[in-house]
C-alpha cells in the first residue's frame, strides 16, 4: 500500500492506494505545530476507522509546500510505517519535463497537480487548482510542464 500526503498551508489532504485504487482517503487541518506522534494517532485512527493496517503501508511520498511540517511528517513515516518518505520536488522523477527558467521555482503541489492532470486526461492540459491561492498548472502533450 502507499501513502500520498498532500501538505498544503491550509490542509493536509492524505490518500491510502492498493495499486492504482484509492482505498481510503481523508483530510486535516495543516498544523504546524503537531508532533510526530500526534500525526501517528491521527494516522492510527483514520487507518482503524478504514478498516486498513498501518503495517501493510510499503512506502511513503509526501507533496509539501509547509517546510515546518516536514520534518515531523518525517518522523511519522519512519515512527509508524518504519519507512523513510519520499519527498516530490523539482528533482524528482515524476516523468515530465520542467519548462521554467528556474525549476525551483514550482512547488511539489503544482508539479503533482500537472503530473496527476497529464495523467488523468493527456496533453495538452490546463489543471485548477482552487487551493488556499488560485494556481493554473498548464502541460503539453509531450508531458511538458510549463
Amino acid at each position: 500500500m502507499l501513502l500520498a500526503l498532500d501538505a498544503g498551508n491550509t490542509n493536509i489532504t492524505i490518500g491510502a492506494f492498493d495499486g492504482k485504487n484509492l482505498i481510503g482517503r481523508w483530510r486535516l487541518r495543516t498544523i504546524r505545530e503537531q508532533t510526530a506522534d500526534e500525526w501517528g494517532i491521527l494516522m492510527r485512527n483514520l487507518f482503524s476507522l478504514s478498516s486498513l493496517d498501518l503495517s501493510a503501508v510499503n512506502g511513503v511520498v509526501i507533496s509539501s509546500v509547509v517546510p515546518p511540517v516536514d520534518q515531523p511528517l518525517t518522523q511519522m513515516s519512519e515512527r509508524y510505517f518504519h519507512r523513510e518518505p519520499m519527498f516530490v520536488n523539482y528533482l524528482t522523477d515524476l516523468g515530465i519535463t520542467v519548462r521554467y527558467d528556474n525549476p525551483r521555482e514550482v512547488g511539489a503541489d503544482r508539479l503533482v497537480n500537472g503530473v496527476a492532470g497529464f495523467h488523468k486526461y493527456g496533453g495538452p492540459c490546463v489543471v485548477v487548482d482552487l487551493g488556499t491561492t488560485i494556481n493554473f498548472d498548464v502541460m503539453s502533450s509531450k508531458a511538458e510542464y510549463l
